[in-house]
This record gives structure tokens, C-alpha cells and sequence, in this order.
């Protein structure tokens, strides 16, 4: 899936976009932002409340939230359905996150910029997929060459038959 997420940014530079792309080892599918925290330890714990099986993920289309392009993912229930579990523990967890509407999404890249429409509707997503097996809490961090993000813990699918 990152040589599909590789391809569609090499062919927005070849359509003249700039702007601060994310780097191939920092591509991650986003499930809720939850900014500045200061207690990821309670992120993790209330992530841990959660209890899933891997899952397929497909590529499907590209969008963008004002100054941030990103691709996306097809329909999926089980996705839709651990995104609102998600949430919702975060939010009985009293952890703060962007309650805006929400799309899982994948980001390209941030502050694009071009001379001419690329016209992102007619952009080639080339087909992908990949099994999710486990949810990450990254720490992002912004480095003079664009975002740093750092794992800081991670929930796997089938905790419960890992720790028998």
C-alpha cells in the first residue's frame, strides 16, 4: 500500500504540486486527532479497552481537509465501526479529540501548492489493500524538514489470545 501511496504523491509533483509531503516511513492511517495531551498513558490504556480482529483496508479516492491532501479508504464497516468504539472510549476516558466530522484518511501532504489545477478528481489511485491488525498512538511533531511522528504505543488484535 505505501508504494500505491508513494505513486499517487510522485504523481502530484509530476503535476507540479509542492507543498510539505509526508514521508514514505511516516504514511499512517489517521482514526481520530487528538492533539496536544499530556497523559499518553491514559490514551493508551483507553485505546487497550478496545477489542478487534484484523481487518482489510482498500485505497479508494483522494480528498482534502482545506490545506491537507489526503487519499482514502473504501467503505468499510468493521473500519467505520472500530473509528466510533474509538471515539467513544476516548471521550468516556475524558480525552479530549476533534469532534469535527471525521474520515479515516491517509496523508499526502500538507500546504500544497500549484500553478494549475491538478485536478484531484481525475488523479490515478492505483489499487491497494493491506490488513490492519493493530492501532497506533502517534506522536507528531513538527522538524524543519516537515512532521516527525513517533510511535508511542500501539494495541494489537487478539490481545486476549496473546496474553493466554
Amino acid at each position: 500500500m505505501k508504494d500505491a501511496l508513494r505513486a499517487v504523491q510522485n504523481e502530484l509533483r509530476r503535476r507540479g504540486v509542492e507543498g510539505n509531503y509526508t514521508r514514505a516511513e511516516n504514511l499512517h492511517l489517521t482514526l481520530a486527532f487528538i492533539g496536544e495531551y499530556p497523559d499518553p498513558d491514559a490514551v493508551l490504556e483507553a485505546m487497550g479497552k478496545l477489542k478487534f480482529e484484523p481487518f482489510g483496508l482498500r485505497l479508494a479516492g483522494l480528498g482534502a481537509f482545506g490545506e491537507l491532501w489526503w487519499a482514502g479508504l473504501e467503505e468499510s464497516d468493521t473500519l467505520d465501526m472500530l473509528v466510533r468504539r474509538l471515539r467513544r472510549t476516548l471521550a468516556e476516558s475524558g480525552i479530549p479529540f476533534d469532534r469535527k466530522a471525521f474520515r479515516p484518511h491517509i496523508t499526502l501532504i500538507r500546504k500544497p501548492s500549484f500553478r494549475r489545477d491538478p485536478q484531484l478528481d481525475t488523479l490515478p489511485v492505483p489499487e491497494a489493500e493491506t490488513t490492519a491488525g493493530r492501532i497506533s498512538l502517534m506522536l507528531s511533531t513538527r522538524g524543519k524538514n516537515g512532521m516527525i511522528y513517533t510511535e508511542l504505543g500501539s494495541v494489537s488484535a487478539y490481545r486476549e489470545r496473546e496474553m493466554e
